[in-house]
């Protein structure tokens, strides 16, 4: 009865619409007040700041931070015309250009909707022109902008090694053959879309041109190596690399680069913080719920019922999938995992699930959950950004849905796609 109320609730709540945040802390007081009069009211008020205080975490809003001052302050857009002119005269190369750009984007920024905004401003018009049509165009960019939480840095990488108090660069380094993998699948797609299609052939690469845009773009391409080598190189933290990025990027925008002012720079950090603490009162409110709901002691009642079931691992998994491609089709990423990950990482232990295979597994899924249809968020962004139909997105990003399922399967029944970089590096 207790577990039943304290799971119908939510549910119930964000059926009327309520907001995330309010959805979270009204469940955790009546739950709190209802089932556990013994928890004094201050647990309670020490367990919301207390979600808050965690170094790891500052890494979500700095790296929210330095993605839109990337976005706006012209590097993103430098690295994205150097590889233009790279991409040269294949069928097809300007759609994988775009593929490419945002695996770019996604090894500076972890914000998907960033990516979309991003990407789409700058390449939307060229792929018109060059005949893909406006709604596979933007399906395209829908559908790629979620390699940023695949790719590291990745928010929602950053959330879950919280939440299930793992360590962010073994994350980071789990995530890198996924995306590498995701990028290549998606750019073979295109390219037999454009052979299909019988889209024109793209310029052929000139190496004045190419060189011109990589002197251009030289301090842009520095960004990735800044934020990535020093992590990986050991020297200095994921949270570290986040406020590293957020000076590198003001440095280059505003001294360099000469494209944000001080003032574009003050309203970027407006409608960062805005984001952020979005995101951070969300972070707070779950985790009091979270908290809560183990101290019940229900995720031990639910790993002995999944237990009790003698489920296999691999039919074990397909129903977390199936369960987390639901939830990350309603809710955005840090509320999801936020709300399952306390209930999931026991049971993934319990059956012997690597815990960073499994971070991935939830990651992956809540990446394709942005733009499943009906509810995506990055369907919403694409619709409020492009002013593209949803049914003609729908339609559009159905396709691409297909491929990032089929890659799934494989992430979450090859662990080696994830664990094998963590050996080499070891």
């Amino acid at each position: 009865m207790t577990a039943a109320f304290a799971l119908a609730l939510p549910v119930l709540l964000l059926a009327f619409g309520q907001p995330i945040f309010l959805v979270f802390l009204t469940a955790a007081v009546v739950f709190a007040f209802a089932f556990l009069p013994m928890i004094p009211p201050e647990a309670l008020h020490t367990a919301v700041f207390g979600s808050l205080d965690n170094f790891a975490l500052l890494a979500v809003p700095l790296f929210i931070y330095a993605g839109d001052i990337m976005a706006r302050g012209g590097i993103a857009k430098r690295i994205i015309e150097l590889i233009m002119t790279i991409v040269g005269r294949i069928r097809g190369s300007l759609a994988v250009a775009t593929i490419a750009s945002a695996s770019a984007f996604g090894a500076m920024s972890g914000s998907s909707v960033a990516c979309v905004a991003a990407i789409g401003k700058l390449t939307l018009p060229s792929l018109e022109k060059a005949g893909y049509g406006r709604t596979f165009s933007v399906s395209m960019i829908t559908a790629t902008g979620v390699i940023d939480a695949i790719i590291p840095p990745s928010i929602p990488m950053i959330i879950y090694a919280v939440t299930a108090q793992q360590p962010v660069n073994l994350l980071f380094t789990a995530g890198i053959l996924p995306g590498i993998l995701v990028a290549m699948a998606l750019s073979a797609y295109v390219m037999v879309r454009a052979h299909v299609q019988v889209i024109p052939l793209g310029e052929p690469m000139q190496r004045a041109v190419v060189w011109a845009a990589f002197k251009n773009s030289i301090w842009a391409l520095f960004a990735p190596v800044v934020i990535l080598g020093g992590i990986y190189g050991g020297i200095f933290t994921a949270t570290e690399a986040a406020g590293i990025a957020c000076i590198y990027a003001i440095v280059v925008s505003v001294f360099i680069y000469r494209e944000l002012s001080w003032k574009e720079l003050w309203d970027i950090t407006m409608e960062s913080s805005a984001l952020v603490g979005q995101i951070m009162i969300i972070v707070a409110a779950a985790g009091a719920y979270s908290w809560l709901i183990t101290t019940s002691g229900f995720p031990a009642k639910l790993v002995a019922f999944v237990d009790g079931l003698g489920l296999a691992t691999w039919s074990l998994l397909l129903v977390i999938n199936i369960m987390l491609l639901f939830v990350g089709s309603v809710l955005e990423p840090p509320a999801a995992i936020l709300l399952l990950t306390p209930l999931l990482t026991p049971i993934a232990n319990k059956a012997g699930i690597d815990p960073i295979h499994f971070g991935l597994i939830v990651c992956v899924n809540l990446a394709v959950g942005m733009f499943m249809p009906p509810f995506g968020l990055n369907l919403f962004a694409s619709n409020a950004l492009f002013r593209t139909p949803l049914p003609s997105l729908y339609r559009g990003v159905t396709p691409f849905l297909i491929i990032y399922m089929g890659l799934l399967v494989l992430i979450t029944y090859v662990p080696a796609i994830t664990l094998w970089p963590l050996q080499m590096m070891r």
